[in-house]
Protein backbone atom coordinates (compact mmCIF):
# COMPACT_ATOMS: atom_id res chain seq x y z
CA UNK A 1 0.00 0.00 0.00
CA UNK A 2 1.35 3.64 -0.86
CA UNK A 3 0.52 6.19 1.70
CA UNK A 4 3.49 8.79 1.56
CA UNK A 5 1.75 10.90 4.11
CA UNK A 6 2.72 7.98 6.92
CA UNK A 7 6.54 7.39 7.87
CA UNK A 8 7.48 4.03 6.16
CA UNK A 9 8.80 2.86 9.58
CA UNK A 10 5.13 2.50 11.27
CA UNK A 11 3.32 1.53 7.66
CA UNK A 12 4.09 -2.05 8.16
CA UNK A 13 2.02 -1.92 12.06
CA UNK A 14 -0.46 0.44 10.76
CA UNK A 15 -1.59 -1.68 7.92
CA UNK A 16 -1.40 -5.15 10.08
CA UNK A 17 -3.92 -3.05 12.70
CA UNK A 18 -6.84 -3.20 10.56
CA UNK A 19 -7.70 0.54 11.39
CA UNK A 20 -9.00 2.94 8.52
CA UNK A 21 -6.55 5.43 7.81
CA UNK A 22 -8.12 9.17 8.71
CA UNK A 23 -8.93 11.08 5.40
CA UNK A 24 -8.03 14.99 5.49
CA UNK A 25 -6.68 17.57 3.19
CA UNK A 26 -6.17 14.71 0.17
CA UNK A 27 -4.35 12.54 2.41
CA UNK A 28 -4.45 9.09 4.24
CA UNK A 29 -3.22 9.70 7.43
CA UNK A 30 -2.84 7.47 10.77
CA UNK A 31 -6.31 8.07 12.63
CA UNK A 32 -4.16 9.54 15.72
CA UNK A 33 -4.87 13.31 16.39
CA UNK A 34 -2.36 14.56 19.21
CA UNK A 35 -4.53 17.10 21.51
CA UNK A 36 -2.80 20.69 21.93
CA UNK A 37 -1.67 21.33 25.31
CA UNK A 38 -0.93 24.92 26.66
CA UNK A 39 1.32 26.25 28.55
CA UNK A 40 3.80 25.02 26.40
CA UNK A 41 3.29 21.45 26.91
CA UNK A 42 2.75 20.76 23.18
CA UNK A 43 4.70 22.89 20.96
CA UNK A 44 7.46 22.41 18.05
CA UNK A 45 9.17 18.76 19.41
CA UNK A 46 5.79 16.95 19.96
CA UNK A 47 3.55 18.45 16.82
CA UNK A 48 6.33 18.17 14.47
CA UNK A 49 7.40 14.27 15.31
CA UNK A 50 3.81 12.69 15.79
CA UNK A 51 3.33 14.97 11.95
CA UNK A 52 6.62 13.10 11.19
CA UNK A 53 5.32 9.90 11.43
CA UNK A 54 1.83 10.19 9.88
CA UNK A 55 -0.73 11.64 12.34
CA UNK A 56 -1.70 14.96 13.14
CA UNK A 57 0.66 17.12 15.70
CA UNK A 58 -1.22 19.80 17.94
CA UNK A 59 0.57 23.27 18.93
CA UNK A 60 -1.13 25.27 21.71
CA UNK A 61 -0.98 28.61 20.95
CA UNK A 62 -0.97 30.22 24.97
CA UNK A 63 2.20 32.09 25.55
CA UNK A 64 4.65 30.22 23.11
CA UNK A 65 7.45 32.32 24.27
CA UNK A 66 8.54 30.40 26.82
CA UNK A 67 10.07 28.23 24.50
CA UNK A 68 12.42 30.86 23.63
CA UNK A 69 14.39 32.57 25.56
CA UNK A 70 15.26 35.76 23.73
CA UNK A 71 11.67 36.05 23.93
CA UNK A 72 11.71 35.65 27.51
CA UNK A 73 14.47 38.02 27.80
CA UNK A 74 12.47 40.48 25.63
CA UNK A 75 9.51 40.77 27.94
CA UNK A 76 11.19 40.23 31.35
CA UNK A 77 9.91 42.35 33.89
CA UNK A 78 7.11 44.19 31.62
CA UNK A 79 3.83 44.13 34.02
CA UNK A 80 0.57 45.92 33.15
CA UNK A 81 -0.27 48.42 30.87
CA UNK A 82 -1.10 48.49 27.29
CA UNK A 83 2.62 49.05 26.13
CA UNK A 84 3.34 46.03 27.83
CA UNK A 85 0.51 43.85 26.83
CA UNK A 86 1.22 44.91 23.01
CA UNK A 87 5.18 43.64 23.54
CA UNK A 88 4.27 40.61 24.72
CA UNK A 89 1.92 39.87 22.19
CA UNK A 90 4.60 40.68 19.71
CA UNK A 91 6.92 38.54 21.03
CA UNK A 92 4.16 35.54 21.31
CA UNK A 93 3.29 36.21 18.03
CA UNK A 94 7.27 36.07 16.75
CA UNK A 95 7.06 32.53 18.87
CA UNK A 96 4.15 31.43 17.03
CA UNK A 97 5.95 31.52 13.51
CA UNK A 98 9.05 29.76 14.93
CA UNK A 99 7.18 27.31 16.11
CA UNK A 100 4.70 26.17 12.95
CA UNK A 101 8.09 26.76 10.87
CA UNK A 102 9.85 24.28 13.11
CA UNK A 103 7.40 21.88 13.46
CA UNK A 104 6.75 21.63 9.70
CA UNK A 105 10.19 21.58 9.31
CA UNK A 106 10.01 18.38 11.83
CA UNK A 107 6.90 16.95 9.78
CA UNK A 108 9.31 16.74 6.42
CA UNK A 109 5.95 16.99 4.56
CA UNK A 110 4.13 13.85 6.59
CA UNK A 111 0.67 14.08 8.42
CA UNK A 112 -0.74 17.60 9.22
CA UNK A 113 0.82 20.07 11.61
CA UNK A 114 -2.25 21.74 13.29
CA UNK A 115 -2.48 24.69 16.07
CA UNK A 116 -5.23 24.59 18.60
CA UNK A 117 -6.33 28.06 19.93
CA UNK A 118 -8.65 28.77 22.59
CA UNK A 119 -12.50 30.82 21.60
CA UNK A 120 -11.72 31.96 25.37
CA UNK A 121 -8.28 34.34 25.04
CA UNK A 122 -8.46 37.42 23.84
CA UNK A 123 -5.88 37.50 21.27
CA UNK A 124 -8.10 34.35 19.53
CA UNK A 125 -8.44 36.12 16.69
CA UNK A 126 -5.04 37.80 15.74
CA UNK A 127 -3.42 34.19 16.18
CA UNK A 128 -5.60 32.23 14.01
CA UNK A 129 -4.93 34.93 11.44
CA UNK A 130 -1.18 34.60 12.10
CA UNK A 131 -1.06 30.81 12.26
CA UNK A 132 -2.92 30.80 8.58
CA UNK A 133 -0.59 33.50 7.51
CA UNK A 134 2.37 31.50 8.55
CA UNK A 135 1.38 28.07 6.43
CA UNK A 136 -0.25 26.07 9.35
CA UNK A 137 -2.32 23.40 8.07
CA UNK A 138 -5.30 23.26 10.40
CA UNK A 139 -6.47 25.11 13.11
CA UNK A 140 -8.63 23.46 15.51
CA UNK A 141 -10.29 25.58 17.90
CA UNK A 142 -12.42 24.92 21.81
CA UNK A 143 -12.79 26.29 24.96
CA UNK A 144 -16.05 28.01 23.15
CA UNK A 145 -18.09 28.24 19.90
CA UNK A 146 -15.64 29.42 17.21
CA UNK A 147 -18.97 30.65 14.77
CA UNK A 148 -16.24 33.44 13.00
CA UNK A 149 -13.65 30.90 12.32
CA UNK A 150 -14.74 30.38 8.88
CA UNK A 151 -14.49 34.59 8.41
CA UNK A 152 -11.19 34.65 9.53
CA UNK A 153 -9.95 31.92 7.07
CA UNK A 154 -11.80 33.02 4.11
CA UNK A 155 -8.23 33.75 2.50
CA UNK A 156 -7.32 30.58 3.37
CA UNK A 157 -9.53 27.76 1.88
CA UNK A 158 -7.15 25.18 2.29
CA UNK A 159 -6.21 25.15 5.47
CA UNK A 160 -8.42 23.09 7.64
CA UNK A 161 -10.66 24.26 10.31
CA UNK A 162 -11.61 22.22 13.00
CA UNK A 163 -13.87 23.22 16.01
CA UNK A 164 -14.03 21.17 19.07
CA UNK A 165 -17.66 20.17 20.54
CA UNK A 166 -19.14 18.03 23.31
CA UNK A 167 -22.79 16.86 21.95
CA UNK A 168 -24.46 16.73 18.90
CA UNK A 169 -26.44 19.97 19.40
CA UNK A 170 -23.60 21.98 19.43
CA UNK A 171 -22.45 20.26 16.47
CA UNK A 172 -25.60 20.96 14.67
CA UNK A 173 -25.38 24.82 15.84
CA UNK A 174 -22.04 25.20 14.81
CA UNK A 175 -22.62 23.19 10.47
CA UNK A 176 -25.62 25.34 10.30
CA UNK A 177 -23.98 28.26 11.20
CA UNK A 178 -20.93 27.66 8.67
CA UNK A 179 -23.29 26.36 5.99
CA UNK A 180 -24.24 30.50 5.69
CA UNK A 181 -20.76 31.54 5.28
CA UNK A 182 -20.58 28.57 2.77
CA UNK A 183 -17.98 26.31 4.51
CA UNK A 184 -18.42 23.03 6.40
CA UNK A 185 -15.95 22.17 9.39
CA UNK A 186 -12.96 19.82 7.53
CA UNK A 187 -13.52 18.05 10.73
CA UNK A 188 -14.76 17.43 14.37
CA UNK A 189 -13.33 16.57 17.19
CA UNK A 190 -15.77 15.28 19.64
CA UNK A 191 -14.12 15.51 23.13
CA UNK A 192 -15.90 13.99 26.47
CA UNK A 193 -16.19 16.33 29.24
CA UNK A 194 -15.72 13.54 31.74
CA UNK A 195 -12.89 11.88 30.59
CA UNK A 196 -10.60 14.56 28.66
CA UNK A 197 -8.36 16.96 30.66
CA UNK A 198 -7.78 20.90 31.27
CA UNK A 199 -11.00 22.78 30.13
CA UNK A 200 -13.95 20.98 29.57
CA UNK A 201 -17.15 21.42 27.42
CA UNK A 202 -19.45 21.45 29.69
CA UNK A 203 -21.33 24.54 31.47
CA UNK A 204 -20.86 22.94 35.03
CA UNK A 205 -18.86 20.32 37.00
CA UNK A 206 -22.31 18.51 37.69
CA UNK A 207 -22.77 18.05 33.72
CA UNK A 208 -19.90 16.18 33.22
CA UNK A 209 -21.60 12.73 33.52
CA UNK A 210 -24.86 13.44 31.41
CA UNK A 211 -25.24 11.02 29.14
CA UNK A 212 -25.16 13.14 26.07
CA UNK A 213 -21.66 13.16 26.07
CA UNK A 214 -20.97 9.70 25.75
CA UNK A 215 -19.80 8.45 21.85
CA UNK A 216 -21.94 6.05 21.94
CA UNK A 217 -25.17 8.65 21.86
CA UNK A 218 -23.20 11.57 19.95
CA UNK A 219 -21.49 9.75 17.00
CA UNK A 220 -24.51 8.17 15.78
CA UNK A 221 -27.06 11.28 16.61
CA UNK A 222 -24.19 14.00 14.30
CA UNK A 223 -24.35 11.14 11.75
CA UNK A 224 -28.16 11.28 11.44
CA UNK A 225 -28.05 15.04 11.66
CA UNK A 226 -25.23 14.58 8.41
CA UNK A 227 -27.92 12.44 6.46
CA UNK A 228 -30.52 14.40 7.26
CA UNK A 229 -28.93 17.70 6.54
CA UNK A 230 -27.78 16.46 3.02
CA UNK A 231 -24.20 17.97 3.21
CA UNK A 232 -22.28 18.01 0.44
CA UNK A 233 -19.32 15.81 1.93
CA UNK A 234 -19.19 13.82 4.92
CA UNK A 235 -17.87 15.82 8.10
CA UNK A 236 -14.81 13.39 9.67
CA UNK A 237 -15.66 12.85 13.60
CA UNK A 238 -12.17 12.63 15.55
CA UNK A 239 -13.15 11.64 19.38
CA UNK A 240 -11.36 12.55 22.17
CA UNK A 241 -11.40 11.79 26.12
CA UNK A 242 -9.94 9.00 28.28
CA UNK A 243 -8.14 6.80 24.76
CA UNK A 244 -5.76 4.72 25.51
CA UNK A 245 -5.46 1.59 23.49
CA UNK A 246 -5.86 -0.05 20.27
CA UNK A 247 -9.10 -1.52 21.69
CA UNK A 248 -10.18 2.03 22.53
CA UNK A 249 -9.75 3.12 18.87
CA UNK A 250 -11.22 -0.57 17.02
CA UNK A 251 -14.71 0.93 19.26
CA UNK A 252 -14.91 3.67 18.27
CA UNK A 253 -14.31 3.51 14.74
CA UNK A 254 -16.85 1.01 14.95
CA UNK A 255 -19.28 3.45 16.16
CA UNK A 256 -18.42 5.78 13.38
CA UNK A 257 -15.05 7.92 14.12
CA UNK A 258 -13.06 8.50 11.90
CA UNK A 259 -10.54 9.42 14.14
CA UNK A 260 -9.30 10.03 18.16
CA UNK A 261 -7.48 12.37 19.54
CA UNK A 262 -4.94 12.14 22.55
CA UNK A 263 -3.41 14.58 25.37
CA UNK A 264 -2.13 12.86 27.84
CA UNK A 265 -0.35 10.07 26.60
CA UNK A 266 2.07 12.49 23.97
CA UNK A 267 2.35 14.74 26.92
CA UNK A 268 4.76 11.86 28.95
CA UNK A 269 6.53 10.91 25.56
CA UNK A 270 10.58 11.62 25.71
CA UNK A 271 9.74 14.69 22.92
CA UNK A 272 6.86 16.32 24.83
CA UNK A 273 7.80 19.78 25.36
CA UNK A 274 7.18 20.21 29.07
CA UNK A 275 10.10 19.55 31.79
CA UNK A 276 10.78 15.92 32.72
CA UNK A 277 8.93 16.84 36.41
CA UNK A 278 5.88 17.57 34.83
CA UNK A 279 5.88 14.51 32.86
CA UNK A 280 6.82 12.40 36.11
CA UNK A 281 3.48 14.32 37.83
CA UNK A 282 0.59 12.96 34.92
CA UNK A 283 2.66 9.77 34.99
CA UNK A 284 2.20 8.56 38.05
CA UNK A 285 -1.01 10.23 38.68
CA UNK A 286 -4.05 7.85 39.86
CA UNK A 287 -7.54 8.13 39.16
CA UNK A 288 -8.25 8.80 42.79
CA UNK A 289 -5.42 12.10 42.53
CA UNK A 290 -7.77 13.95 40.15
CA UNK A 291 -9.76 17.35 41.16
CA UNK A 292 -12.75 18.36 39.36
CA UNK A 293 -13.35 22.03 39.60
CA UNK A 294 -14.03 25.60 38.02
CA UNK A 295 -11.66 27.51 35.98
CA UNK A 296 -11.04 31.12 35.87
CA UNK A 297 -12.87 30.42 32.46
CA UNK A 298 -16.09 29.53 34.30
CA UNK A 299 -15.87 26.06 33.10
CA UNK A 300 -15.39 22.78 34.48
CA UNK A 301 -11.88 21.68 34.61
CA UNK A 302 -9.90 18.85 35.31
CA UNK A 303 -6.04 17.99 36.64
CA UNK A 304 -4.17 16.12 39.39
CA UNK A 305 -4.55 17.07 42.90
CA UNK A 306 -1.26 18.86 43.45
CA UNK A 307 -0.39 20.57 46.61
CA UNK A 308 -1.59 23.97 45.22
CA UNK A 309 -4.54 22.69 43.70
CA UNK A 310 -5.97 21.05 46.69
CA UNK A 311 -4.94 24.19 49.07
CA UNK A 312 -6.20 26.16 46.48
CA UNK A 313 -10.05 24.10 46.42
CA UNK A 314 -10.16 24.19 50.46
CA UNK A 315 -10.39 28.39 50.10
CA UNK A 316 -12.32 28.87 46.84
CA UNK A 317 -15.13 29.54 48.72
CA UNK A 318 -13.51 32.10 50.45
CA UNK A 319 -12.24 33.82 47.80
CA UNK A 320 -15.23 33.56 45.74
CA UNK A 321 -17.18 35.40 48.28
CA UNK A 322 -14.60 38.21 48.10
CA UNK A 323 -14.13 38.31 44.12
CA UNK A 324 -14.12 41.72 42.83
CA UNK A 325 -12.66 43.45 39.72
CA UNK A 326 -8.90 43.90 40.46
CA UNK A 327 -7.71 47.65 38.60
CA UNK A 328 -4.22 46.25 37.94
CA UNK A 329 -3.63 42.74 36.24
CA UNK A 330 -0.37 41.52 35.27
CA UNK A 331 -1.26 39.06 33.07
CA UNK A 332 -3.51 41.13 30.80
CA UNK A 333 -1.71 40.01 27.84
CA UNK A 334 -2.72 37.09 25.41
CA UNK A 335 -4.68 35.71 27.97
CA UNK A 336 -8.40 35.42 28.27
CA UNK A 337 -11.22 37.49 27.41
CA UNK A 338 -12.88 37.08 30.85
CA UNK A 339 -10.95 35.80 33.74
CA UNK A 340 -12.93 34.96 36.93
CA UNK A 341 -9.97 36.21 38.88
CA UNK A 342 -9.44 39.50 37.09
CA UNK A 343 -13.30 40.39 36.39
CA UNK A 344 -14.41 39.42 39.57
CA UNK A 345 -17.15 36.60 39.02
CA UNK A 346 -17.18 34.78 41.94
CA UNK A 347 -18.93 31.62 40.64
CA UNK A 348 -15.66 31.16 38.45
CA UNK A 349 -12.12 30.24 39.65
CA UNK A 350 -10.19 32.79 41.75
CA UNK A 351 -6.75 32.26 40.44
CA UNK A 352 -4.50 33.26 37.75
CA UNK A 353 -4.36 30.16 35.21
CA UNK A 354 -1.29 31.59 33.57
CA UNK A 355 1.03 31.41 36.97
CA UNK A 356 0.00 27.99 37.38
CA UNK A 357 0.43 26.40 33.93
CA UNK A 358 3.85 27.81 33.24
CA UNK A 359 4.78 26.63 36.91
CA UNK A 360 3.74 23.06 35.58
CA UNK A 361 5.53 23.22 32.67
CA UNK A 362 8.76 24.32 34.21
CA UNK A 363 8.01 21.10 36.36
CA UNK A 364 7.36 23.33 39.31
CA UNK A 365 5.30 20.25 41.47
CA UNK A 366 4.36 22.73 44.68
CA UNK A 367 2.86 25.36 42.59
CA UNK A 368 1.89 24.13 38.99
CA UNK A 369 -1.71 23.65 37.63
CA UNK A 370 -1.26 20.02 35.80
CA UNK A 371 -4.20 18.94 33.37
CA UNK A 372 -4.66 15.42 32.90
CA UNK A 373 -7.24 13.25 31.53
CA UNK A 374 -9.00 10.23 32.52
CA UNK A 375 -7.67 6.26 32.65
CA UNK A 376 -3.97 4.97 32.77
CA UNK A 377 -1.65 5.60 30.27
CA UNK A 378 -0.46 2.92 27.74
CA UNK A 379 2.70 2.42 29.37
CA UNK A 380 1.95 3.10 32.40
CA UNK A 381 4.26 5.50 34.52
CA UNK A 382 7.28 5.02 32.15
CA UNK A 383 8.26 7.56 29.79
CA UNK A 384 8.56 6.58 26.01
CA UNK A 385 8.98 7.90 22.88
CA UNK A 386 6.22 9.08 20.42
CA UNK A 387 7.22 6.24 17.98
CA UNK A 388 6.66 3.72 20.58
CA UNK A 389 3.43 5.44 21.99
CA UNK A 390 1.96 5.17 18.40
CA UNK A 391 2.93 1.86 17.34
CA UNK A 392 1.46 0.89 20.95
CA UNK A 393 -1.74 2.53 19.81
CA UNK A 394 -1.59 0.09 16.87
CA UNK A 395 -0.92 -3.04 18.54
CA UNK A 396 -3.79 -5.15 20.12
CA UNK A 397 -3.32 -5.81 24.20
CA UNK A 398 -2.38 -9.15 23.37
CA UNK A 399 -0.07 -8.55 20.47
CA UNK A 400 1.72 -5.73 22.75
CA UNK A 401 2.53 -7.98 25.64
CA UNK A 402 4.52 -10.22 23.25
CA UNK A 403 8.35 -10.09 23.95
CA UNK A 404 9.87 -7.79 21.29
Amino acid sequence: MSLPFIAAELLPTFERSGLRALQLAGRSLLPIVQGGMGVGVSAKRLAGTVASLGGIGTLSSVDLRRHHADLMARTEGLNAGEEAKRLINEANLEALDREIAAAKALAQGRGLVALNVMRAVSEYAVQVRRALEAGIDAVVVGAGLPLDLPDLAQDHPKALLIPILSDARGVQLIVKKWERKKRLPDAIVIEHPRLAGGHLGAARIADLNDGRFDFERVLPECQDFFRRAGLEREIPLIVAGGIRSFEDIERLQGLGAAGVQLGTPFAVTTEGDADEAFKRVLAEAREEDMVEFTSVAGLPARAVGTPWLRAYMKIEHKLQAVAHVKSRCTKAFDCLAQCGLRDGLKDWGQFCIDNQLAAALRGDVKKGLFFRGAGSLPFGEQIRSVRELMERLMTRAELAALPA
